[in-house]
């Protein structure tokens, strides 16, 4: 054999292997991947949850009946919460699903005024020109789980309210199936102005997951947090009806997934997340009230700094395999 042969030889040998090896590691997962096994399926739970909720609304007002489709509802709508994008944010859909934080107290407001008023308020068309304050998880919380023993007959809003959830949701679905998802699909295609490139679309979701872990961080943990000497439990998302650890846990689950299914590659974001995921199912504490007790205050206050480390991680590790970076404002979806 001539060494021109063998090094033919050796040449393709080597192109096999390398193609073998490159066919060994792990796929590298992507934005499409995202919107496919995540998204579209998180929006489809939503309207599947909703619709059961309002179904079961008008069978009947009893809350210890509707706890249970009220509860997977919530579940449902924070599986797809933290993205601030899309058609949740048309019309202030995500707004009118979930009016929080409210510290004036405007959907109490609000919604007072629909107890008992003229039924045609509460026809789809005229509920849905209401105050967003008005509407969504916390007005329908509210109805099943009171303060204090509500005077008026509050069935008919109950069954306004949760029947608006399920078309919002609908709506939400039907936007997304119907054409987003092929507008983040389509980055970078022709005619796409919304996605001039596929790097925008990783951007967007990038920041949103951080978006999603400073909202825990902040607004979830840190407003009933307070401080060490004026814990503020009652400022605690959901509490009358006891989620408010529950919309920890099932958020950073969420937010978990969406992370494990675009970038795969990020063992220490996933890592982070698992820490954060296992002190929340580890802590007793549904409400929150146990942070009145500065033991109950430090365990919180542990997941607090458990969260905002896994938001480090994804602004490094996460950020870095995406090729991407915050942007401008987290808050804004950029």
């Amino acid at each position: 054999m001539t060494i021109r042969i063998r090094l033919a030889v050796l040449a393709c040998f080597l192109a096999a292997g390398g193609a073998l090896a490159l066919g060994a590691g792990p796929a590298r997962a992507d934005y499409p991947e995202a919107v496919r096994q995540t998204l579209l399926p998180g929006y489809a739970d939503f309207r599947a949850a909703t619709a059961d909720l309002a179904a079961k609304a008008a069978e009947t007002c009893d809350p210890a009946a509707l706890a249970a489709p009220f509860n997977a509802a919530w579940d449902a709508w924070l599986e797809v919460q933290w993205l601030r994008l899309g058609p949740a944010e048309d019309q202030g859909r995500a707004l009118a699903i979930a009016f929080w934080p409210d510290p004036k107290g405007m959907g109490a407001k609000a919604q007072k005024a629909l107890i008992g008023a003229d039924p045609a308020l509460l026809a789809p068309e005229a509920f849905a020109q209401q105050s967003v304050a008005a509407r969504g998880f916390f007005s329908l919380e509210r109805l099943l789980y009171p303060a204090t023993p509500l005077a008026a007959d509050t069935c008919p809003l109950i069954r306004a309210t949760a029947d608006d959830l399920a078309r919002m949701a609908a709506a939400i679905e039907t936007d997304w199936t119907g054409s987003y998802a092929d507008v983040m699909l389509t980055a970078g295609a022709p005619g796409n102005a919304t996605f001039l490139t596929e790097s925008e679309v990783r951007q967007a979701l990038f920041t949103q997951i951080a978006t999603g872990l400073e909202f825990i961080k902040d607004q979830r943990i840190g407003r009933p947090l307070g401080t060490f000497d004026k814990p503020r439990p009652e400022l605690a998302e959901a509490r009358a009806s006891g989620r408010s650890l529950r919309n920890v846990l099932v958020s950073l689950q969420a937010l978990r997934a969406m992370t494990e299914t675009l970038s795969p590659n990020a063992p220490q974001t996933l890592a982070a997340f698992d820490h954060a995921i296992q002190l929340a199912q580890a802590l007793d504490d549904p409400d929150f009230s146990g942070i009145a007790d500065p033991s109950g205050w430090l365990k919180l206050q542990i997941l607090q700094q458990a969260v905002d480390a896994t938001r480090q991680k994804a602004l490094s590790e996460l950020a870095r395999d995406l090729g991407v970076d915050l942007g401008f404002n987290a808050a804004d979806g950029d």
